[in-house]
């Protein structure tokens, strides 16, 4: 019997997105301790086949339905080939981080085969140091980060042995033909003719008009009314972007933002939100950018994890969870818009802000369930991530300069395949006029930071990903 499954509004809407410029994956580089015996890619390679009955997504594309008439419908490829899709690649050995940051960047610019199931991953050989990474990318219509997972969420293990593989014969279902879809969309207008017309908007790519109205909508929330009544303050973030980007990383320790947190009596996310914001004053001032005591970057921070806020009243407000929690997702998660202090010069003044500013979010704030995702084990931040996306891109790009996303990880090693996970980067899409995206994941007693920037509007990325290591410097020297 003939099977396809409709796209949900938001996921044609990021389908429909996706452009040159501003290809709506979602990355993710990790970084691999080979065992003593090497790499040995077709068990890899076997060991992710064997697990796509968990993300059954991931063997599926996209159909589009004749003239626009409908939403288009995920359908089962019946060409489907893991050898495709999951890629041997390598830097010139011996490879150092600087030429595998190239790759990544040079794969993050490249749009997906629409044609395809839509995702791709590199295994990358070469590195120094007895190392692989893996580069992952799933579009963001086929993460949704609550029922469709990301890949890395599934392939990972607690346990260097792998468990024993579950017998997955998979058999393609055969999908509906032209006719049967053109009469079903027939009938949605019918039924819905207001769904068909902005069907119709994306379908010609008026994207805008869809925006906006999701715009409105969620500029209903108590969250964000107040911060998103005026527009974000002009800024280098906010630019035309080409097709191009660069990648940098920073890798930090988390019992350094553990000893912040006991010092002030803030949340983890409190201090991570104030060294990203010293990272930007300093990015500003070395560009020569003016800064006043005024100036502040609005970010969008969404999709952060509620837990409770240490001497805050009860309060909840977002915070990564540590290495002393158990690295499940716990709580609920939340969006919201926060003026970075960019024009603070004092390190404890600008976690005073945030502090406050996220205090005053959680008195307020419509948080959004996440129970599919807080009974998940394993490894979620990709998936957290991708709801982060997804809130920001049905927000203007008027209302804010910089999205920053942050997903807590196990604090405790996964495998793939025996190979030991050493570093985990996220990578978040660039939305358009937005020259700048950072992502971090907390993984086994590190911070990880991602830094996804426009290759002509962000030539200095790497001043940033440098400036985040000296903002955590200068906000822990100041802790005493």
């Amino acid at each position: 019997m003939a099977r396809a499954t409709r796209l949900t509004t938001q996921d044609a809407s990021f389908y429909f997105l996706d452009a040159t410029n501003t290809p709506m994956h979602l990355g993710s580089l990790a970084v691999f301790q080979l065992p003593e015996t090497g790499l040995d890619f077709e068990a890899v390679l076997r060991l992710i086949e064997s697990r796509l009955h968990l993300v059954p997504r991931y063997r599926q594309k996209v159909r589009e339905v004749a003239f626009g008439l409908a939403r288009p419908v995920w359908v089962d490829d019946p060409d489907f080939d893991i050898t495709y899709h999951v890629r041997r690649s390598a830097v010139p050995s011996p490879g150092g981080d600087e030429q595998l940051h190239d790759l990544v960047a040079r794969l993050t610019s490249r749009p997906l085969d629409t044609t395809r199931p839509l995702w791709e991953m590199y295994v990358v050989e070469g590195l120094a140091d007895n190392r692989c990474a893996v580069y992952t990318k799933s579009h963001s219509a086929l993460v949704d980060g609550e029922q469709a997972l990301e890949i890395s969420q599934v392939i990972l293990d607690e346990d260097d042995v792998p468990p024993p593989a579950v017998d997955d014969l998979w058999m393609p279902e055969p999908a509906p033909g032209e006719p049967a879809l053109v009469a079903a969309a027939l009938a949605q207008l019918v039924s819905q003719p207001r769904e068909g017309i902005e069907t119709l908007r994306m379908t010609l790519r008026d994207t805008t008009a869809v925006i906006d109205e999701a715009t409105d909508a969620l500029g209903k929330l108590a969250a964000l009314v107040r911060t998103a009544a005026q527009p974000a303050s002009p800024s280098p973030l906010n630019a035309a972007i080409s097709r191009n980007r660069r990648f940098a990383v920073a890798r930090t320790d988390l019992e350094r933002y553990r000893k912040i947190r006991a010092r002030y009596g803030c949340s983890i996310n409190d201090a991570v939100l104030t060294v990203v914001t010293g990272a930007m004053r300093t990015w500003l001032l070395a560009r020569g950018e003016p800064v006043s005591e005024a100036s502040t970057l609005r970010a969008l921070a969404p999709m952060s994890i509620c837990a409770a806020h240490p001497g805050t009243n009860g309060a909840s407000v977002v915070e990564v969870r540590g290495a002393d929690d158990d690295g499940v997702p716990h709580g609920r998660t939340s969006s919201f818009l926060l003026d970075l202090p960019v024009g603070e010069p004092n390190p404890v003044m600008r976690l005073s802000h945030v502090a406050h500013a996220t205090q005053a979010f959680a008195r307020q704030s419509r948080q959004v369930t996440a129970r599919t995702m807080i009974r998940l084990s394993g490894f979620a931040p990709a998936s957290l991530h991708a709801r982060g996306a997804r809130v920001a891109s049905s927000l203007s790009q008027r209302m804010f300069n910089v999205m920053v996303t942050n997903a807590p990880g196990p604090q405790i090693p996964l495998y793939l395949a025996g190979m030991r996970m050493v570093e985990m980067y996220p990578v978040s899409p660039l939305l358009k006029n937005q020259t700048l995206s950072i992502a971090l994941t907390s993984y086994d007693g590190h911070v990880h930071y991602g830094l996804n920037a426009d290759r002509d509007a962000l030539p200095d990325v790497d001043v940033v990903a440098a400036s985040l290591h000296e903002s955590l410097e200068e906000l822990v020297d100041a802790s005493g």
